[in-house]
Order: structure tokens, then C-alpha cells, then sequence
């Protein structure tokens, strides 16, 4: 962007006018917003035609945020942007420039005044701002009915880029609703939606940036859809035929019955009117309704008389008096049913029954009889039982031709002195309606039970009672003792005065105290006047000391048993193949041949071809191998172990554990004839080891050890050395 500045030098007349050109210099100025560098960001460089770069100009910077926000380099008169900026907060600042003298501070141009522009970066979701919402839609609506539309805001640039550009899509809410992607209206994707099966849908709508495509930010918000209802739904009578009654004494006007149709639309739409259609009795009834419970009210219009009709029929019909013409076809709206003599339930002679039966009589004893009857012109007749709710235990039966009740097994009045049962009584034919009435049945006493003591009577008696009547009993003699005899018990006879006559022999528990002069009893419990063997107390109290010390003895001794049984249990638990065993059987050296017979070591066993396992009972015997193996003492060590190997390794009765086997043998034909170290009896020694560097790798740890004058080999201990495999 170039600002100019024109000036015209006056002269004499005819002279040539020219222009001087004076003026900024800069680029369009941008900043994008959010920006989070370490380091202020570049906005733009101002410069003057007038700056020759010998720094004697300055520029200044002022206006919106100048100092704050925008700082500028007074030398190369470039800015920066120092905090981090929102579009959405303001979009632009308004800057004002000036070049002046550095030194004088003289303005070399007039100022000039520019604008920061802030660039829009994708950093706002879209947003719903009035949700939820709610909306209201007809049930039965056609497929792409408008429902709603709902519209969410985005704060960043509409004019810059897709960031603001919105797309909608349903989340939740398929397959029943559906949302156009550019306009955000709601319509119904689903025909035939009845609000009696389902009146509420919870709709989720997504508005997202960008486009629609990834990388873009979204918004949700809630729907909750309500279906409204419409008269879809006919009236229906719950039953086809409803029965009634009445009486020949009612009077016109007086209530016969009601009924109702259902219809499951609301309001006016589930609105029902009744009227009589047809029937035989037209003229003796008629029909209103109930203006609170929408019943149709069946009353007597005329008087009937039982001996002329008996029974008549009527067809009532209920209808929607507010019809949809668009639901026309799915008609008719409108029921009929037929109302018609009713078959009432038999009915019992008695509201209730009672009667008595002795205790302890036999089974089959009658109890009584109840009677119910058939009140309808057929007169069927009535089966009787009694439901085993109400008899749990089954103490009586019932003939089900005519209700005579007897008892199944005797009765005990001590137990239980009145059984409450039902009777049902159901008409044979019909509609097989029954009815039930109350039977109370009190259980008649007889004397069946002996007497006896209510309780466990116990009498206490002082020692020096005199002969005479004390409660409860007669003293026949005096000079009871507590010592002699502390407790008495005296049989007792009881007889009653029923019929028949019951008698019954309890115990009477007399018990010997201890009084005062005054008869007051101390004591009637045992006491040990005497100790045993004439030992005092001191005594027993020594004796008992005796015995907590041999106890105190016994339990410190298996202590220190358990303590030094430890270190042995520790060794048994190790493991025996992580120790090495040591000899210290001293020999005489290689040349010693009579300390120790090496043929003992090797199993002789296996001399002749059978080695038998140490440590398993072999089941089976294996036949000797073919080719047997030379004698112990012409027998070579590299083959003795892989003959040993490879028969352990074919035995299958061989577990796979290790065992351990000692060979004494040190070979044969070695160059270097023996290794042992047992002739080394002293530190120094006169032999030249320097030949064990020829001998190869195998050697080389040897050739190390024994192959220098400057080091001394080891001294062998003064024992004989044992090799132990595993």
C-alpha cells in the first residue's frame, strides 16, 4: 500500500510544474488470531520515501493498542504484535504513523493512518442458542412433515474461509426424524407415527463447522418432539355382550346398568356418544349419559312384570361425534353391544354360618349343612367345595351336591377352638359363576386332658420344722438334716371331676435349708462341710502351686526342643544337589596303588554291561546291549560316560532328575600325562612349566598359572581329589 503525497513548485509563468513524490510505503497489514509463538509476530514494516537508511529518521507508532499491543522498531520501522489476539473481540485496530527527524524530533511526513486487519483461524464451535427446543408435530403425519427448525451461530468469520460455513445432521432420533444439512429444519422421516403407541421422541441435532468435513467443530443440541393427537382411533366396547338385571318392584326412571366404550385419543377426539339402536326392549328402557364419567346409563322406562317377559335385549351403540375427514377410511367410528338378561350367581340361604362339633370326634362326623340357590330363570343347579386357602390343613370336607360338611379327622380343642372357613358354591351350566359365604365352626371341650401341676412346684423346708402343716404339705416327724438327706420327692395324686373322671401323678420337690431361730431361710444349696483326706486349705493351695510349676517346667523344655530342631529342619529342606561334598580321605598319590582301589569306584556292576539305577526300583529288566565294554581297568572314561549317557537316555523307566555318580578315573594317553597336583607338596618347585604354551586353547588357563618363573602355582591340599557329576 503506497500513500502519496503531491506538492507543486510555483515559478514564473511558462515554467514547467512538477511533482515531488513523498509518502508510506507498506504492505497490506494482517495478523492471524490465537497466535502462540514464543517470539512477537511479525506484523509489517513501515518506511518513507524520505528514509536514505543513515538512521536519522524515527518512526512513531499510535492509535489502537500502539505500545500495548503494537510496538514498532523506531529504526527499521518494522511492527510486531506482542500479545495474542481475538478476532471475536475486535477484527481490526486503526494505527497512525509519522516519520520525524531523529534529532529535532520535526515530522518529515504528515501522519498517515492504516489498519491492522485480525485473521480469522477456525476456533469457535457452532452453538445452539435457544436450546433445548420443543416441538409439536401431528401423529399419522405424512412423510417430510416440517416439524421445526433450529439454527446455531458461529463466531468466527462468515466471509473468510469454511469456519463459519454449518452443516446439519441428526444424531439421535433416526429412523423417525430427519434435518436438511443447510437450513437446520426438522422434518418426519417415518409414516404412520401413533401417539398411542409412542407420544415422545428426545431428538439430538449436531451443527458442525467447516463444511460438514473433518477437522471442523460441532455444537449439539437437545429436540424433545411430542406427537399431538388425532381422532385415528374408533370407539370399542370392552365386551360383546354386557348382562343385566331387575327387579319387577323397581320403578321408571331407576337405574338397570352402565358401560363404556374406550377410545384411546384425547380431548374431543376420544369424545363417545351412546344411543339404542334395536332390541326388544326399546320401549321399557332408555339411555343417557353420565356427563362426569362418560358412561352410558341404562334406566328403567317403564315398569316390567316377571310373569309376562322375563328376559329382553337391547343394542346399544357408541360413536366419535368429531370425525377427521382424513381419517375417514379407516372407519366406522362406531361400536355396538347387546345387553341382555343377567345370569347372576347362585346365592346362599344365610349371610353367614356357625356351628359346633365336639373335640376328639371321628372322621365323617357331621359338622352342618349349608344351602345356596340358583336365582335365574333356569334355576341350574349348584356344586359346593371349599377352597384349600381357607383349610390349609384339611380338617373338613364338603359333599359338592348339598353342602353337608363333616370333619376328615379328629379335633383338638387344646390346639385350636374355632376353624374359619369358605364355602363356594358355583352354578352348574351358564356362565359358571359362583359365589362364597363364611362357616364358623367352634370346637366343643370334653374332659380329655388329666390334671397336673401348672408348674414345676419345688417347696423349701428348714431344718428344725416341727411335725404340723407347712405350705403346701403335711410334716409327719421333726430333726430333718441337710447332711443326711438335703432333697425329697413326694408323689402326688390328682383327680379331676369331669366325665369321665381324669387323675394323674406329679412329683413334689421338698428341699432341706438352713434357718435362723427365726425360721428365716439362709441357705438350701449343697455345702462341702467336710474336706476329703483331713488336707487344709494351706495344703491344697501347695499342691496346686506344685502342679502350675511342672506345667511351667514342661512347656519351657519343649520350647528349647523346638529351637535346636530348627537348624535341622532348614538342612533338610535344602536342596542336596546345590552342595559340594568333600572327602578328606588322604591317599599316597598316583603312585600309591594299594591306598585306595580305583576299580571300586567304577561300578562293577557295569563291567558287565548292567548298570541298575540307585535311585528308582526299575519295573522291568532290559536285556544287555550287544558289543559289552572292556574291563574297569582297560575301560576309557570318554566312552564309559557316553555309554552311561546314552543308556540313561533310552531308559524309560529313568525319571528325568539327577543323580549323582563319583568316577576316580583321571584317563589315559594324555601328552601331558597326569594333572594332578598332589606331588606339589611345597611352594617352590624345580619344574619348567613353559612347555604348556604349546599346547593349545585347552591349556591356556594352566600355561598362565604355572608358565612364568615370577609366579608361583597353587599348592594342592593334602587330600585326595574327588570329581562329582551331576
Amino acid at each position: 500500500m503506497s500513500l502519496h503525497r503531491h506538492r507543486q513548485r510555483g515559478g514564473k509563468e511558462g515554467q514547467v510544474l512538477y511533482r515531488s513524490k513523498r509518502g508510506w510505503v507498506w504492505n497490506q497489514f494482517f495478523v492471524i488470531e490465537e497466535y502462540t509463538g514464543p517470539d512477537p509476530v511479525l506484523v509489517g514494516r513501515l518506511h518513507s520515501d524520505v528514509d536514505s537508511g543513515n538512521g536519522n529518521i524515527k518512526y512513531i507508532l499510535s492509535g489502537e493498542g500502539a505500545g500495548t499491543i503494537f510496538v514498532i522498531d523506531d529504526k527499521t520501522g518494522n511492527i510486531h504484535a506482542t500479545k495474542t489476539l481475538d478476532r471475536e473481540e475486535q477484527a481490526q485496530y486503526t494505527l497512525t504513523a509519522q516519520a520525524v527527524d531523529r534529532d529535532t524530533n520535526k515530522p518529515l511526513e504528515p501522519p498517515s493512518e492504516f489498519i491492522v486487519k485480525v485473521q480469522d483461524i477456525n476456533d469457535n464451535p457452532p452453538e445452539f442458542l435457544h436450546g433445548p427446543y420443543y416441538a409439536r408435530v401431528p401423529e399419522m403425519s405424512n412423510v417430510g412433515t416440517s416439524v421445526m427448525q433450529v439454527t446455531a451461530t458461529d463466531a468466527d468469520d462468515p466471509t473468510y474461509g469454511n469456519s463459519a460455513r454449518l452443516v446439519y445432521s441428526i444424531l439421535q432420533g433416526q429412523p423417525y426424524f430427519s434435518v436438511e444439512p443447510q437450513t437446520g429444519i426438522i422434518r418426519t422421516a417415518l409414516p404412520n407415527m401413533d401417539r398411542e403407541a409412542r407420544q415422545e421422541y428426545d431428538v439430538v441435532i449436531q451443527a458442525k463447522d467447516m463444511g460438514g468435513h473433518m477437522g471442523g467443530l460441532s455444537g449439539t443440541t437437545e429436540v424433545k418432539i411430542t406427537l399431538t393427537d388425532v381422532n385415528d382411533n374408533p370407539p370399542k366396547f370392552p365386551q360383546s355382550v354386557y348382562p343385566m338385571s331387575v327387579s319387577e318392584d323397581k320403578v321408571p326412571g331407576e337405574e338397570v346398568g352402565r358401560l363404556k366404550a374406550k377410545d384411546p385419543d384425547l380431548g374431543d377426539n376420544g369424545l363417545v356418544n351412546y344411543r339404542l339402536v334395536d332390541g326388544d326392549g326399546m320401549n321399557m328402557f332408555e339411555l343417557s349419559v353420565d356427563s362426569e364419567t362418560r358412561e352410558a346409563v341404562i334406566k328403567l322406562k317403564k315398569m316390567v312384570d316377571f310373569e309376562t317377559k322375563r328376559s329382553y335385549t337391547l343394542k346399544v351403540e357408541g360413536s366419535n361425534p368429531h370425525v377427521d375427514p382424513q381419517f375417514l377410511a379407516w372407519g366406522p367410528y362406531k361400536d355396538e353391544i347387546s345387553v341382555e338378561d343377567a345370569d347372576e350367581p347362585p346365592v346362599f340361604v344365610a349371610p353367614s354360618y356357625t356351628f359346633e362339633v365336639e373335640e376328639n370326634a371321628p372322621e365323617g362326623t357331621l359338622v352342618g349343612r349349608v344351602h345356596a340357590k340358583d336365582t335365574d330363570v333356569a334355576n341350574n343347579p349348584v356344586r359346593y367345595m371349599i377352597p384349600r386357602y381357607t383349610d390349609v390343613e384339611q380338617f373338613f370336607a364338603i359333599n359338592t351336591e348339598d353342602g353337608m360338611i363333616t370333619t376328615m379327622r379328629p379335633l383338638d380343642r387344646e390346639t385350636q377352638n374355632w376353624h374359619n372357613i369358605s364355602v363356594s358354591a358355583t352354578e352348574i351350566g351358564g356362565h359358571h359363576q359362583d359365589t362364597k359365604v363364611r362357616v364358623n365352626i367352634k370346637v366343643k371341650d370334653v374332659n380329655d386332658n388329666p390334671p397336673e401341676f401348672a408348674t414345676n412346684n419345688e417347696v423349701l423346708m428348714c431344718e428344725s420344722v416341727a411335725p404340723g402343716k407347712v405350705p403346701s404339705i403335711y410334716v409327719l416327724r421333726k430333726g430333718f438334716s441337710r447332711l443326711t438327706q438335703d432333697v425329697y420327692y413326694l408323689p402326688i395324686e390328682i383327680n379331676d371331676n369331669g366325665f369321665p373322671a381324669m387323675s394323674s401323678t406329679n412329683t413334689l420337690t421338698i428341699r432341706v435349708c438352713s434357718c435362723d431361730s427365726k425360721n428365716t431361710i439362709l441357705s438350701c444349696n449343697v455345702e462341702p462341710y467336710v474336706l476329703p483326706a483331713g488336707l487344709s486349705t494351706g495344703a491344697l493351695i501347695a499342691i496346686l502351686a506344685c502342679i502350675v510349676i511342672l506345667l511351667a517346667i514342661v512347656v519351657l523344655f519343649v520350647a528349647l526342643r523346638r529351637q535346636k530342631k530348627e537348624p535341622l529342619i532348614v538342612f533338610e529342606e535344602e536342596d542336596i544337589r546345590e552342595n559340594i561334598i568333600t572327602y578328606d580321605d588322604e591317599g599316597g598319590g598316583e603312585e600309591d596303588t594299594e591306598a585306595f582301589d580305583i576299580a571300586t569306584l567304577q561300578n562293577p556292576d557295569g563291567a558287565n554291561g548292567f548298570l541298575p539305577r540307585k535311585d528308582i526300583k526299575p519295573e522291568l529288566q532290559y536285556p544287555l546291549r550287544p558289543g559289552g565294554r572292556p574291563a574297569a581297568n582297560s575301560v576309557d572314561v570318554d566312552d564309559f560316560i557316553k555309554t552311561r549317557i546314552a543308556e540313561a537316555d533310552s531308559d524309560p523307566t529313568a525319571p528325568p532328575y539327577d543323580s549323582i555318580q563319583i568316577y576316580g578315573y583321571e584317563g589315559r594317553g594324555s601328552l601331558a600325562g597326569s594333572l594332578s597336583s598332589l606331588e606339589s607338596v611345597t611352594t617352590e618347585s624345580d619344574l619348567d612349566y613353559d612347555y604348556l604354551q604349546s599346547w593349545g586353547p585347552r591349556f591356556k588357563k594352566l600355561a598362565d598359572l604355572y608358565g612364568t618363573k615370577d609366579s608361583l602355582p597353587p599348592v594342592a591340599p593334602p587330600w585326595s581329589s574327588r570329581m562329582i557329576c551331576y
